[in-house]
């Protein structure tokens, strides 16, 4: 008798591989303990395989990743949407299973439809609800230390950078200071020792020169065109005449021609002031007894 008629292992192989091209196995979906459980067959190994995601945090990109870590062989892993159009892999699992769509490895498409989780009734949902609000809370006491202190470390770099920066800045900003100071002290001194000399001039003339009588028009005329000078002073500047005000105009004149022949960049010095006291404002909130959820000590009203 003729032996049995055995196909050859690379027959088989070559039969099964066909077979699996026109005839892709469907993709299931399938719940247990709560969990969505995606059995799909990897097309090297060609075995099903199953992977349990969980909804809440895994990503479309996660589990992609997934599947191309279990078989090296899918050079290409996508999910779509019915309308053709591409789910982001930084969509969530919880979303992309409570519609049909469409997983694509390599060169084959899969058509998928989730089953449709019974919905919950408004009781049931509350409590989902409280306990992912505990759940949550937990988490934030459990991991709030390490946050405290890598956040302050953070800080406290930023900080130390900052005042590195500063450093020569607030150097060359002290030097052009000193000299815009002496320049309007000086310039002070000078207005005093003319307004002295004019009132000594008139005197000398008023008395030994001349007399009233010829002086007077003279003082009018001079009080007349120290009342245009004001005038003029705010017309340019939009500014009332008042000497502390214009001493300080004086001074900024002078600060800012010295910087711009020392090359001091006044809006980086101020753009880093503003960061050094933001970072400083940050890092105090985050040390306060509330954010370190420290015992608070009573404070006495006192009226």
């Amino acid at each position: 008798s003729r032996p049995p008629f055995k196909l050859n292992y690379n027959l088989q192989y070559d039969f099964f591989h066909l077979v699996f091209f026109f005839y892709p196995p469907e993709v299931t979906i399938n719940y247990r303990h709560g969990l969505p459980v995606v059995t799909l067959m990897l097309p090297t190994r060609s075995e099903r395989c199953q992977f349990t995601v969980k909804p809440v945090v895994t990503t479309v990109g996660a589990f992609l990743q997934d599947v191309q870590r279990e078989d090296k062989g899918i050079e290409r892993a996508e999910v779509f949407a019915t309308d053709g159009s591409k789910i982001s892999d930084a969509t969530l699992m919880e979303v992309l299973l409570m519609n049909d769509f469409k997983l694509v490895i390599n060169n084959t498409a899969y058509s998928v439809s989730p089953p449709v989780k019974d919905k919950l009734n408004s009781e049931h949902a509350t409590e989902m609800e409280d306990i992912k609000s505990l759940v949550h809370r937990l988490f934030v006491a459990l991991h709030l230390e390490d946050h405290q202190i890598r956040k302050e470390r953070e800080l406290l770099q930023k900080l130390d950078h900052l005042k590195g920066e500063l450093l020569p800045l607030e150097q060359m900003r002290a030097r052009i200071m000193k000299s815009a100071d002496a320049k309007t002290s000086r310039l002070l001194w000078v207005g005093l020792a003319l307004m002295s000399t004019q009132g000594g001039a008139l005197a000398w003339l008023t008395w030994w020169v001349y007399s009233w009588d010829i002086m007077e028009p003279v003082t009018y005329f001079i009080t007349y065109g120290s009342a245009m000078a004001f005038y003029a002073y705010f017309v340019l500047t939009k500014q009332d005449y008042i000497y502390p005000h214009a001493k300080d105009r004086q001074f900024l004149h002078y600060f800012y021609r010295k910087s711009k022949k020392q090359h001091f960049n006044v809006e980086r010095y101020n753009k880093l002031k503003d960061d050094l006291a933001e970072a400083e404002e940050s890092l105090r909130r985050l040390r306060q007894p509330l954010h370190l959820r420290l015992p608070i000590q009573e404070i006495s009203d006192k009226y």
